[in-house]
């Protein structure tokens, strides 16, 4: 089963909270990615949680050309 330390990948008010929570909660709970960030994600791609991050298809494009080269 695969874990993260999600004080290595969320703000620190998003760390103790249900993974249903996290996933409803806007971009910017994730460290690095300010509100701004989430204002321009939100305008360009309609992504304005972290759910609507993962599934965005240019995130789930570059994933997957990552893991072919990482196969070689």
């Amino acid at each position: 089963m695969a874990s993260i330390d999600l004080g290595k990948v969320l703000d620190s008010a998003w760390a103790d909270k249900e993974l249903s929570e996290i996933l409803a909660a806007p971009v910017a709970a994730l460290k690095g990615v300010s509100d701004r960030d989430g204002e321009l994600l939100d305008e360009a791609f309609g992504v304005r949680t972290v759910a609507d991050l993962a599934s965005l298809k240019y995130v789930r494009w570059a994933q997957a050309l990552a893991a072919l080269d990482a196969a070689k």
